[in-house]
């Protein structure tokens, strides 16, 4: 008897060691690159469907970057023409790839073949168009804030490069996201630390705004959702990402290694890892979470 229970203990014990094991596995941040791979304006890691990894401003500013998620490898896929500079990428469902141009006040439009660079949409009364999200439909949302006087707006690009602008009196909006169900849309103001709520109609127009969170201290960056409609959001200058249930409750907090984390997003096989861009390093770090993102 006295064995039974000494390998009964054992097992058990065996058990939850595995079990703390993987469970300490998750949102344990991990380098993917090498430090200062990046220029300091490091940002919107997005995936193809093919599942091929592509980051802002590799080696230098006005690139993208082709990026390995086996070794961490890089290597230039397209450079932008009349120095433009990227912020974000986001496909559509034909595979092309866009762009806010923060320099240009464009959003371009990258055809995936034969990398050919376009302009999608222009507006004079653009800002620095900053970040996008983009939905079924292939309509994008894009995030313009004046950093100068610390407002902003949001707008909608409607397909063939139609801009909308549905907000014009946001404080200084940047990171965009839309829920997995696309009939809410959250926008954050980094400078008044506050994340906005809209409602979205079946036409792409918003209302109802209302307040999701705000922080009292350091700023905020990219937003991303995962499959259960729970907001991943970079706390840019703390070094984290806060993870907010869709009622707007703190569910945790996922320290990284770099401060300034610039945005993030899911991918791997099962979609269960998160990829995050970190100005401070110059690199990108991964950690593995329990629920895939939005798209897998």
């Amino acid at each position: 008897m006295k064995q039974h229970i000494c390998l009964l203990l054992a097992l058990t014990t065996g058990c939850a060691v595995m079990a703390q094991h993987k469970s300490t596995a998750l949102y344990q941040a991990q380098d993917l690159t090498k430090e200062n791979m990046f220029s300091v304006n490091i940002e919107g890691p997005n995936f193809d469907k093919a599942g091929n990894l592509y980051v802002v401003n590799y080696l230098r500013d006005g690139t993208i970057g082709k990026i390995s998620t086996k070794d961490g490898s890089g290597e230039v896929f397209v450079t932008l023409p009349d120095s433009s500079i990227a912020n974000s990428i986001q496909f559509n469902s034909k595979g092309n790839m866009y762009l806010p141009d923060f320099k240009g006040h464009n959003v371009l439009e990258v055809d995936m073949k034969t990398k050919k660079v376009s302009v999608y949409v222009h507006s004079d009364k653009m800002f620095q168009p900053n970040d996008l999200c983009i939905s079924k439909k292939d309509v994008l949302f894009a995030s313009d804030p004046d950093w100068k006087n610390s407002k902003g707006q949001i707008w909608r690009i409607d397909k063939g490069g139609k801009a909308v602008l549905l907000d014009g009196n946001m404080g200084t909006a940047n990171g965009i996201e839309l829920s997995p169900d696309e009939k809410t849309l959250y926008v954050n103001e980094s400078v008044q630390r506050k994340i906005w709520k809209f409602d979205v109609d079946k036409d792409g127009n918003i209302s109802n705004k209302k307040l999701f969170a705000e922080f009292p201290d350091y700023g905020f960056d990219g937003m991303k959702c995962d499959k259960a409609g729970n907001l991943y959001v970079a706390r840019w200058g703390k070094g984290a990402i806060v993870v907010l249930a869709p009622d707007g409750k703190e569910i945790r907090e996922i320290p990284l290694k770099g401060k300034q984390c610039s945005n993030l997003t899911f991918g791997g096989k099962d979609g269960k890892t998160v990829f995050v861009t970190l100005q401070d390093r110059k690199c990108m770090e991964t950690f593995r979470v329990e629920i895939p993102g939005k798209r897998y």
